[in-house]
């Protein structure tokens, strides 16, 4: 089980970066699951989830301006990766697969990356605007965190 939300996880990181990490930083500070024994320690820490939640809104707000760069270039595609690969390693912490929590995470990041560029491109055709969309994405990315760590 605890895989499987590592995937979704990074799936959530491919949409919007900072928000799955946030949302794990929160369940490992309120001890929905623990990672105080492994190297993934500082994502219990008391102000992790404070800091990636404010990260988190940045990245909600200044996804919405015209000027923001396609998620697909190579730093925004990197960090999706990164963020993924922490959040899934985190989880993976709580059940002693970091390993694969790490590798799940990236790989649904690539994941959440593309598909979610395909599925906003693809609203934005049908809405006519791309804000909708945007705002589409939020939700489902604010949803799916949320749900991982209510699964967690």
């Amino acid at each position: 089980m605890i895989v499987l939300l590592a995937l979704f996880a990074g799936i959530v990181s491919g949409l919007r970066a900072f928000t799955a990490p946030a949302a794990v930083a929160w369940g490992a500070t309120l001890l929905y699951f623990d990672v105080s024994n492994s190297w993934l320690w500082f994502m219990g820490y008391q102000w992790t989830p404070w800091i990636l939640t404010a990260l988190a809104c940045v990245e909600l707000v200044t996804d919405q301006l015209p000027s923001t760069p396609s998620r697909k270039v190579p730093v925004q595609f990197g960090a999706r990766i990164l963020m993924g690969a922490l959040a899934g390693g985190t989880l993976g912490a709580a059940g002693n697969l970091i390993a694969a929590g790490i590798g799940l995470g990236a790989f649904g990041a690539v994941v959440g990356t593309l598909g979610g560029a395909w599925a906003r491109r693809q609203m934005a055709a049908s809405f006519g605007n791309d804000r909708p969309a945007a705002f589409v994405e939020d939700v489902v990315a604010l949803v799916g965190a949320a749900l991982i760590i209510c699964a967690a």
